[in-house]
């Protein structure tokens, strides 16, 4: 169970990345550069606030699922 664990970890760093790109490229730059003053809200909500709480929380939680932080056998 540990092992798939670990290997979940790497899955969910993986699942952070993907977001992070896909926030960036598809919500956040397009948003802010069209020109609309809804748009450009939105662009700056999704790039500065969303984006860094959602891959960043996948890819801590993949980092401590990989480390083993929750492993069944610790003390």
């Amino acid at each position: 169970m540990n092992r798939l664990k670990k290997i979940l970890g790497l899955v969910w760093i993986a699942v952070a990345l993907v977001v992070g790109y896909f926030g960036i490229t598809v919500l956040g730059i397009p948003k802010i550069t069209s020109g609309k003053q809804e748009d450009l809200v939105f662009g700056i909500i999704i790039l500065f606030v969303l984006m860094p709480i959602i891959s960043g929380g996948l890819g801590i939680f993949g980092y401590y699922s990989l480390t083993g932080e929750y492993s069944d056998d610790k003390e």
